[in-house]
């Protein structure tokens, strides 16, 4: 039996993060006890004067940025905590719009793991290595992406001001349960009594307007008391005490951009309307639905034949339901979308691949070596019983398979890496090597 080494202030974050997967006795460990018992002795449940926190199924991240950018903007010192990384673990805190260098985050970890009381997994470290680096800074306002859930997230061991829940969908089955009644009632969990409350989904769960209730939260509904319309390739907002019209189109998903600006809204400070134009002209996310461009491709020696590739790290139903409308309205009659696809076994593979079968013409399933990864002859397995009519092939490898359809795929026609922040992950990091 090897014998875990801790690793020291000087050692690599790279060496921090291998002893932060090792260092608990299971990846995720659903509680909250052990991280506020560490919290609260290393005086973090506190991490700024004004937190928010983003629940809900997909748009967590786009909803988070399009907020971080209007807050600057306002002159605010602001910090956000996401989840997961795509590429590099730097990106899931953000301090005033920019990301630390590796050595911040080591000196953080040493601190924590040398006063921490109680073993923590990989998440639950990293969020309180995030709230100390909030706290150095002395930020005036600090939004939280919830990683997975709300109720059991480490997150949530921080009371906020302000609570956002984007949308509610099936996911992490095992954790949150199989209906949107039970999913809602555990991402309701962040919210606090009396706080302001926004609800971006449309077809609002009962179990959350009972927890809005029962904690006589101020509750803003979409389509109840905000709305929004796309008008003249313009976006609309309305709500009974304002309303912006002729605001730019952001390049994120629109409902998001409407919560967005609904949260924008409750915030006790006023942000003035040419911040939210700029704002919404600025927001963009990587990875969801993002056109490359040329200069991504820069350092790839092959020929370049694509007229178009796009790389999504839609991964569950709901986001496949997005993914699908948007190749829908970009697909030419003479295009052919090929996909390099792969998902984490625990997924509803079945729920993304459907409603994106009349759009992609072919399946490239490809190897994921990651916790809860599976091989492309699995994926490719699974996908075929539930499209038994689609062109479908395995690689090992993403890279493996995006070398294939480069080779493969003309000018015209999409070249879509999806289906996990890990097969999105791999494809950039083989275009960065």
């Amino acid at each position: 039996m090897n014998t875990l080494i801790t690793p020291k202030a000087t050692d690599s974050l790279e060496t921090w993060l291998s002893y932060l997967e090792q260092a608990h006795s299971k990846p995720i460990d659903m509680g909250l006890d052990r991280i506020t018992a560490v919290a609260k002795d290393l005086d973090l449940l506190n991490p700024a004067p004004y937190v928010i926190t983003v629940a809900g199924t997909n748009g967590k991240g786009s909803t988070c940025r399009l907020l971080e950018i209007a807050l600057l903007k306002a002159g605010f010192r602001v910090g956000v905590y996401s989840s997961p990384h795509l590429i590099h673990y730097n990106e899931r805190v953000r301090i005033n719009g920019d990301v630390l260098p590796e050595t911040y985050h080591v000196q953080s970890f040493a601190k924590i793991n040398e006063k921490k009381t109680a073993s923590l997994t990989y998440f639950e470290f990293s969020t309180l290595s995030a709230f100390e680096l909030f706290k150095q800074n002395q930020l005036d306002i600090v939004i939280l992406e919830v990683g997975l859930g709300g109720r059991l997230d480490a997150t949530n061991i921080v009371n906020p001001n302000l609570a956002i829940i984007t949308s509610i969908d099936i996911d992490h089955v095992a954790f949150l349960g199989d209906n949107r009644e039970d999913i809602g009632r555990e991402k309701a969990g962040i919210f606090r009594e009396n706080i302001p409350v926004i609800i971006g989904e449309s077809d609002c769960p009962n179990s959350i307007r009972e927890m809005v209730k029962s904690l006589n939260c101020n509750a803003f509904y979409r389509d109840q008391d905000w709305h929004f319309e796309i008008k003249n390739n313009l976006f609309h907002w309305y709500s009974k005490e304002k309303n912006f019209k002729d605001l730019p189109l952001p390049l994120i998903p629109i409902p998001n951009a409407g919560t967005a600006l609904a949260a924008l809204m409750q915030l006790p400070f006023e942000i003035n309307e040419q911040i939210i134009r700029e704002a919404f002209s600025e927001a963009q996310m990587t990875a969801r639905f993002q056109l490359l461009t040329d200069k991504d491709f820069a350092k790839f020696s092959q020929k370049q034949p694509l007229a178009q590739v796009i790389i999504d790290v839609g991964h569950n139903p709901h986001a496949a339901r997005y993914l699908a409308d948007k190749l829908a309205e970009l697909k030419q009659a003479n295009q052919k979308i090929y996909a390099v696809f792969s998902a984490l076994e625990d997924k509803d593979l079945s729920g993304i691949v459907q409603p994106l079968e009349n759009v992609i013409d072919e399946w490239h399933c490809a190897s994921l070596n990651c916790w809860r990864g599976q091989s492309g002859e699995q994926v490719l397995e699974k996908l075929v019983k539930v499209l038994p009519n689609s062109t479908a092939c395995s690689y090992q490898s993403v890279p493996e398979a995006s070398l294939a359809l480069f080779e493969k795929a003309k000018a015209e026609d999409i070249v879509l890496v999806f289906g996990s922040f890990h097969t999105v992950a791999d494809f950039m990091l083989w275009l960065e090597k």
